[in-house]
């Protein structure tokens, strides 16, 4: 049950005025009605005189009544009357709120707000002094204590200040705080719990009922907190199980990946079956992706329990190094290309150098071999299969490469390599080019003062190109790599020294390396030490990292795996931003369970609001009907309502009725107007009307993002700009027509299937006759329609039918950049995923693109509630990217509209001057 109700008056003392109800009837009876006026001739008077006086007679007693009851709904209304949670307390003292506010408690820390606004509302009224009893350490450390009474004012204040702590409560410190400094006797007290079972729980509330009568407050169990269990990494999957308090029915619910910058990586099912208490679902991830993981979490839960965050202890890529170099470089260590290495992987990987055999027999995740030249035979066997079960093999050129006649390369090689600026040559060092959309190093800027003086050549194939990470300023390779098994085979064409290049000096290097670490599987283990990690940020109760809390300390490398989090080592990353550990919640506790029972005399009630109804207002209209019905009566008694004209009007009221029925029946006997089809309407309605549209998928989680998206951008279009177009449609690329929309907005899903090739052949009719499409795969890490994500692949059959022009990245000339506002970004929910249209000397359509692709979730960065209220949130660029991808909408529909007029507009001077000619 809720929260308690009963009936009250706000105002009480109103009712003593029902006291003088029988003054009012005296009053109302001894004052006659006014007199009766009649219009008649003054002969009728003479003639119907009588001799015999008459007097006013009394006020009816029906009428008395009738305005007593007027007074009395009056002055009940005064009182305030109202169905209170806030009802009086019967016993005399204090009133004692004890609060869990541990980690259980942020799972709805709004219904325990809204409660004890109800409990000071009813002390408020009836002056009682408050206490208060948190049952968690606070933020300092300090444990649990009872506050003094206070005044309701001075309470609300502090407990306006009580926030939930990412830890567990410590009810024997309570109990003991309680013992100390408890009041002899209490009104009422009022333990706003957590619901889950803890050993101490019930002496402490049988410590409450010696002071007082006590009401347990807590969610029911399916609504409590759920805990997240330490993941664990298998062989193609990582595996999350999750804890519910109660083993109740079935529950449907999912746990999501996450990267640093927010950005969603994976998403799986996680199904709660009845009578299970918990749950285990598998988010299967590509190993480039699992490295960037740096959380998982429950959705629809907002605490510290449903978050584990990740770090290096159990995916831990230990990287070996294998370098050659003779006695001057033993001598010389700033020439050897062991020392280079060595600190560009410190920060973020645990470097270990040898002997190459000896590194295998160990736990290596990445190999970087250094100008070794030919491997033997021995060596690639042992190698080999190491990297095909997942390991990475880097392999940096060097004189010694340049000779050897070695196969064990991602691309074959030119003996004797290629120098530039040298003597003997007219050619300059060269710089680096952009990365690659597709690039492994995709997205890493490049410094303009990168010189390569010295390179490896590969020789000309027809895969160089797919093989080719990273490329000069001509076009030569500069990174190459090939998959071989689970696991890749690396090839950097200079030197892992300066000896050929700069690239080793730059920052660029260091980033690099550790995206090829990212290519790793990882290796399960645990970094020891004796080390003391200092805390570097801190998860709060609600699941939100913040700066370390006041009270928190460093914690031991080697123990940081069993260390149970509390005030002093609170759950959240420990080391350095380079190198950061994790301690979650779920270290050292017990699955939640629900609480079995509580001693007997205990009320219990739950978080549900308990609103109060006030009657003053239905009190106050009844009352002034009831006025209104004495006006009319008074009226009538003195002769001024004409019953004999409100006769004739309700007559011509019958008769009008009487017409308009006949005029009804006879048109029923006529011929019906010839009803349009259901279909044929909305064709006719959406040729009257601009309409964009929506491809429907199937799944309604889906489908309902994408309408409210393109209503959403239908509202900001409204606003900003003179297209008002109709609400949106979802359509069946299967049976609907298609050629009433300008712009179609199709989300690609992996799960759905591919539709038909006569469906598609509809879609390459649509995009002929000047329809556009917008395919959002809304997947992480979308490098193009050649990716190798299930959404791309699911891409590439639904393009491949359609016989499209050559695709290319958006350029920044581009119409679509500037067809309303100027942009050259396109971020959605999500940002980073480039954008690709249909290349500018490969478009057939007059320039204009009839597809645009991307990943960055444009729907749910546009949809917006019943409110008016965005539904999701942008990440990680917030309000402001928000602002960025309702621009890029705004542009796509002005490009779907008006094509490319924009790019017309460079040549207007050119057009006027060939017109006056």
């Amino acid at each position: 049950m809720s929260f308690f109700a009963a009936f009250a008056f706000l105002s009480p003392w109103w009712l003593l005025v029902l006291s003088g109800l029988p003054v009012l009837w005296w009053l109302l009876r001894v004052t006659p009605p006014a007199p009766r006026r009649a219009a008649f001739p003054a002969i009728a008077l003479l003639l119907r005189l009588k001799p015999k006086e008459e007097t006013p007679a009394q006020t009816p007693w029906w009428l008395l009544l009738l305005r007593l009851l007027i007074a009395a709904l009056i002055i009940l209304a005064l009182a305030q009357p109202v169905i209170n949670p806030a009802a009086r307390l019967g016993a005399s003292g204090p009133v004692m709120i004890v609060v869990d506010d541990n980690w259980a408690a942020a799972a709805n820390w709004a219904g325990r707000r809204t409660v004890i606004d109800q409990i000071l509302d009813r002390a408020e009224r009836e002056a009682r002094a408050v206490t208060v009893l948190s049952t968690s350490p606070n933020l300092s450390g300090e444990a649990p204590r009872l506050s003094r009474l206070a005044t309701v004012q001075e309470t609300r204040s502090l407990l306006g200040a009580l926030e939930p702590k990412p830890w567990q409560a410590d009810r024997a410190a309570a109990l003991a705080a309680l013992d100390a400094n408890a009041p002899a006797q209490a009104a009422a007290i009022y333990y706003l719990g957590d619901g889950l079972e803890d050993p101490n729980t019930n002496p402490l509330v049988e410590r409450l009922q010696r002071i007082g009568p006590v009401t347990y407050i807590a969610d029911p169990p399916e609504r409590r907190a759920q805990l997240i269990l330490p993941p664990s990494s298998e062989a193609q999957a990582i595996a999350v199980t999750v804890a519910r308090p109660d083993s109740g029915g079935t529950v449907d619910s999912a746990v999501v990946a996450r990267g640093d910058d927010g950005r969603l990586l994976a998403r799986e099912r996680l199904l709660f079956e009845a009578g299970a208490a918990q749950a285990t679902a598998r988010l299967s991830i590509p190993a480039e992706l699992r490295n960037r993981i740096s959380r998982i979490e429950v959705e629809g839960q907002a605490t510290a329990g449903s978050i584990a965050l990740i770090d290096e202890r159990w995916r831990r890529r230990p990287v070996g190094i294998v370098a050659s170099g003779g006695q001057e470089k033993q001598n010389q260590p700033l020439l050897a290309d062991q020392f280079y290495l060595e600190r560009a992987l410190q920060p973020f990987a645990e470097v270990r150098a040898g002997e190459l055999t000896d590194l295998l027999q160990r736990e290596i995740a990445v190999l970087l071999l250094a100008d070794l030249g030919r491997l033997s035979d021995a060596e690639r066997a042992q190698l080999e299969p190491w990297m095909r079960r997942g390991g990475v093999v880097v392999r940096f050129a060097g004189p010694r490469i340049v000779e050897a006649d070695d196969d064990f390369v991602p691309v074959p090689l030119r003996l004797g390599g290629r120098a530039f600026g040298g003597a003997m040559t007219w050619d300059q060092p060269l710089g680096l080019a952009p990365f690659d959309a597709d690039s492994a190093f995709a997205g890493l800027e490049v410094p303009d003062d990168i010189r390569v003086r010295r390179q490896v050549l590969a020789e000309p194939s027809l895969d160089l190109a797919q093989k080719t990470w990273a490329r000069l300023t001509d076009g030569t390779p500069l990174v190459t790599a090939d998959k071989r098994g689970e696991g890749w085979l690396v090839m950097i064409h200079v030197t892992a020294s300066p000896e050929w290049s700069n690239l080793p000096l730059a920052g660029l290097y260091v980033e690099m390396l550790r995206r090829l670490l990212g290519l790793s599987q990882g290796i399960a283990g645990d970094a020891g030490g004796d080390a003391v990690l200092a805390p570097v940020a801190t998860l709060d109760a609600f699941g939100r990292l913040v700066s370390p809390f006041p009270a928190a300390t460093g914690v031991q490398a080697k123990a940081l795996a069993t260390q149970a989090a509390s005030a002093r080592t609170p759950p959240g990353h420990y080391g350095t931003d380079t190198a950061r550990r994790a301690l979650n919640l779920s270290q050292g506790m017990q699955a939640p369970v629900a609480l079995r029972g509580l001693p007997i005399g205990v009320a219990r009630a739950d978080y549900a609001p308990a609103r109060e109804v006030d009657f003053k207002p239905p009190l106050l209209i009844a009352a002034f009907l009831l006025v209104v019905g004495d006006l009319l009566i008074a009226l009538f008694l003195r002769g001024l309502l004409n019953f004999r004209g409100m006769k004739r009007a309700a007559g011509a009221a019958l008769v009008a009725a009487f017409a308009l029925h006949a005029a009804n029946a006879d048109a029923q006997t006529r011929p019906a107007a010839p009803q349009i089809p259901f279909d044929e309407r909305t064709g006719l309605e959406n040729a009257l009307f601009t309409r964009f549209a929506y491809v429907t998928t199937g799944r309604d989680e889906i489908d309902n993002v994408s309408r409210a998206g393109l209503s959403g951008l239908g509202v900001v279009l409204a606003r900003r700009t003179a297209v008002d177009a109709a609400p949106p449609m979802g359509v069946d690329v299967e049976r609907d027509e298609l050629s009433f929309y300008p712009l179609l907005y199709w989300p690609v899903v992996a799960q759905v299937p591919r539709p038909s090739d006569q469906a598609l052949q509809r879609v390459k009719r649509f995009l002929a006759d000047g329809g556009m499409i917008l395919f959002d795969t809304r997947e992480a890490d979308f490098i193009g329609p050649a990716g190798n994500g299930p959404a791309a692949q699911r891409l590439r059959e639904i393009l491949r039918p359609l016989d499209l022009p050559r695709l290319g990245r958006i350029t920044p000339a581009h119409v679509l950049t500037k067809a309303f506002y100027l942009l050259q970004e396109f971020p959605g929910r999500v940002t980073g995923a480039p954008v690709w249209v249909e290349a500018p000397d490969a478009t057939e359509n007059d320039g204009v693109s009839s597809v645009i692709i991307g990943a960055n979730d444009w729907a749910s960065a546009w949809a917006l509630d019943g409110n008016g209220r965005a539904m999701f949130a942008a990440v990680p660029g917030g309000e402001g990217q928000r602002e960025l991808a309702v621009r890029f909408g705004v542009n796509l529909v002005m490009y779907a509209l008006t094509g490319n007029y924009k790019a017309d507009q460079v040549h207007v001077d050119a057009i006027l001057d060939r017109m006056r000619r």
